[in-house]
């Protein structure tokens, strides 16, 4: 007798389902009312949260700092995962397992304590710097703190496993014998990465990076202990505003505004992908 098996993720797909729906229709619902101050809102329904956040400057900045630190969280992420990803997947020895096994463990360190390594790193007289300024590279020390480029260190250092696995699982469908096929009729490793296996692994590239994209723009510890109180994501906005300006109704409007900014991103990135493939520039 053939068993509907998939009927038993029915119920715990409906009990997320609803979680997420609920909490979401709480944040839309919260923020088209006005913020009365001690955490009270108005009932009379406005969008003039709205119209505020998209006529002030401060928040455009922090919407577009979001995007930013993400995008190159998500674009470094995958320059450094992906060769990574590949020496494992290639291995024919039983380091691939150890060095897969390993990337998974790092995985469910928290982030707050890879945080406060990466500032132990690249303190003034941690290793990063001591070495650096003993080879002459830099003059004076570098901080990862209180500016961009740390919180996207820091994004990376968080993403940066979760990306590995993706990628691994990705090269892993694409069979060795075509690299082996293209070298044999004389096509350099170069060439074989540029024809074979980028266009074969860029759909599974995409969604990768689409992951973790949409996990740096949600990221809240990372930008508020490694911006230092001076690099605003809209994560960081919420949780001040929504914490210590008691503001539940802008909070609110900046969560749903980083809602439709991540579903409106991901929408136009399969759009693009899929427009790739249409015009046979992508290969599946």
């Amino acid at each position: 007798m053939w068993v509907r098996w998939w009927l038993l993720l029915v119920p715990p797909f409906m009990v997320s389902f609803l979680l997420v729906v609920a909490s979401q229709f709480v944040f839309l619902e919260s923020s088209l009312f006005e913020d009365l101050g001690y955490g009270r809102v108005g009932d009379q329904v406005l969008i003039d949260n709205y119209a505020r956040f998209f006529t002030d400057g401060f928040y455009l900045g922090a919407l577009w700092v979001t995007v930013k630190t993400s995008g190159l969280a998500a674009l470094f992420t995958l320059v450094l995962g992906f060769p990574v990803a590949y020496l494992i997947a290639r291995m024919r020895s039983q380091w691939s397992m150890i060095l897969l096994a390993g990337i998974v463990v790092s995985t469910f360190v928290t982030i707050v304590i890879k945080v406060y390594g990466l500032i132990v790193i690249f303190s003034a007289d941690g290793l990063f710097n001591t070495t650096l300024l003993a080879l002459g590279i830099l003059s004076k020390p570098y901080t990862v703190f209180g500016n961009i480029s740390g919180v996207v260190v820091g994004l990376m250092h968080f993403t940066l496993g979760f990306g590995v696995l993706l990628l691994y699982s990705v090269i892993q469908t694409i069979p060795r014998s075509l690299e082996d096929a293209a070298q044999i009729h004389g096509a350099n490793r170069l060439r074989v990465y540029y024809r074979i296996i980028f266009p074969l692994a860029l759909p599974g590239v995409t969604a990768a990076a689409l992951m973790v994209f949409n996990m740096s723009m949600g990221a809240f510890t990372s930008a508020a202990l490694l911006g230092g109180g001076r690099v605003f994501t809209l994560p960081v906005l919420i949780q001040r505003t929504i914490m210590m300006d008691i503001k539940y109704s802008m909070g609110a409007t900046l969560a749903a505004v980083l809602l439709v900014a991540v579903v409106i991103i991901n929408i136009l990135s399969i759009y693009l992908l899929r427009r790739m493939r249409a015009a046979h520039l992508v290969m599946v």
